[in-house]
């Protein structure tokens, strides 16, 4: 018998490999962070001796949610403004919040609460934009979580830099100094095409070409972007965009909710995979992006929760249920978006957006272990016909009791096993009540 690390037991596995394979009564064997391979528990138990032997009867197992866009440090801005338009709450609330309070200690700590949050919703990979890009990697990579980071660029200064050019050189280290880690890696991001002028928008595809990086930025969120790049560039978004030459598979375009059919083409001929995050999206009455006719086109698309202050929380679960069954009330079809496609954009479509499928995103032998298991042994949960509709329609991220990554257990029936969720929970109040003097003064 070979000697491993560990075998994950469960009653059934999703793997969401390239055949969708089911196994029940199902086993993977993980050794030093991968997976040595998927299979009925029988012949794993009698290939492999492992040192733990974890999960069995009740459970599904899967790999873990990839988070195709967040705001991780935003947690601490959960509540901080609601019900309004995406202009008025950014402009009016979370611009002037972020530069009152932004800075390397905020963003480490809130980027803390934000990946515990996330590790116990399931989600084991998450792609993050937003300023301080080194306090969030630092914070994450403590947290034993994958995480690609962008290194937030605009044109106008923020208590983070002072213009585009600065950004820009900032971004350009943090990527390089991130290179060959086993967990982090940076990327580029620009915030958007009516925040980044022309020039810096080539400069960002010069430096992403250059160190081999994503493209993380947000495309047609709202009518008003697109009226406003209309009458900046005399162009729509993607149109704009296509002309600077930034639409390319290494490029994630976050919401693209405002989108014409000519657009949904241009995304899927040059391979650019699309963040869908929909809660974000509804929340802020932005729109409802044409998913089902982007997904018909051959456009890759993946799902994102955005940041917890216009979510508001961090749960990728909630944005594929919702995604789910919004879709089928839009389309008036109730086959569209069905459960087995919305847990693919979870996960394997996820990896692929950002070109880590590679490492993550199916049960695989060869593949890192990221990977989490739901305890089905709950009444919202029993019988079960079918786990592809019972995670998607009827799991809550409350049901996860196992999450690794890498082949570390960072939760444990369903308690987190590699931080002290007491501290993190505390600096959160304490910044809370910082913050909240900070609004009422």
């Amino acid at each position: 018998m070979e000697k491993i690390d560990t075998i994950l037991l469960a009653d059934t596995i999703l793997t969401m490999n390239a055949e969708m394979l089911v196994i029940e009564q199902g086993a993977a064997a993980i050794d030093q962070g991968r997976i040595t391979a998927v299979g009925p528990a029988e012949e794993i138990t009698m290939r492999f001796h492992a040192a733990s032997v974890i999960g069995g009867s009740g459970r599904v197992m899967l790999p873990g949610f990839v988070n195709t866009h967040c705001h991780a440090a935003m947690a601490y801005f959960r509540g901080l403004a609601d019900d309004l338009q995406l202009k008025d709450w950014l402009e009016q609330h979370i611009w002037p919040a972020e530069n009152r309070f932004l800075s390397e200690e905020f963003v480490a700590d809130s980027a803390e609460l934000a990946c515990l949050e996330m590790l116990k919703a399931g989600i084991t990979t998450m792609n993050d934009m937003y300023f301080f890009g080194a306090a969030t990697a630092r914070a994450a990579k403590m947290m034993g979580m994958r995480a690609i980071i962008g290194a937030g660029i605009v044109d106008f200064p923020t208590v983070a830099g002072d213009g585009a050019d600065t950004y820009l050189a900032h971004a350009e280290a943090f990527i390089q100094e991130w290179r060959g880690d086993p967990l982090i890696a940076g990327c580029i991001a620009p915030h958007s095409a009516y925040t980044c002028g022309p020039e810096t928008l080539k400069r960002v595809k010069q430096i992403a070409d250059r160190l081999g990086c994503l493209i993380h930025l947000h495309v047609s969120e709202t009518a008003w972007e697109v009226g406003e790049i209309q009458s900046l560039y005399g162009k729509r978004p993607v149109e704009h965009l296509a002309s600077l030459g930034l639409l390319a598979s290494n490029v994630v375009a976050v919401h693209c909710v405002w989108l014409d059919e000519s657009e949904i083409e241009a995304l899927s001929r040059n391979g650019v995979g699309v963040s869908h995050c929909i809660e974000s999206n509804l929340k802020l009455a932005s729109g409802i992006a044409p998913v089902v006719k982007m997904l018909r086109a051959g456009v890759r698309v993946s799902f994102g929760t955005d940041g917890a202050a216009s979510n508001n929380d961090l749960s990728l679960l909630g944005e594929v249920s919702t995604a789910a069954k919004v879709h089928k009330a839009l389309t008036g079809d109730p086959a569209v978006l069905d459960a087995k496609t919305a847990l693919h954009m979870a996960t394997r479509g996820g990896a692929e957006v950002l070109g880590i499928d590679g490492l993550t995103g199916s049960l695989e032998a060869g593949k890192r272990a990221d990977i989490i298991s739901f305890d089905m042994r709950k009444p919202h949960l029993v019988p079960m016909y079918d786990a592809y509709s019972h995670i998607v329609y009827a799991a809550r991220p409350s049901d996860i009791d196992l999450v690794m990554v890498d082949g570390a257990i960072l939760v444990k029936d369903g308690r987190a096993t590699a931080c002290n969720e007491s501290d993190i929970l505390a600096k959160a109040m304490e910044w809370k009540v910082k913050i909240g003097a900070g609004k009422r003064s």
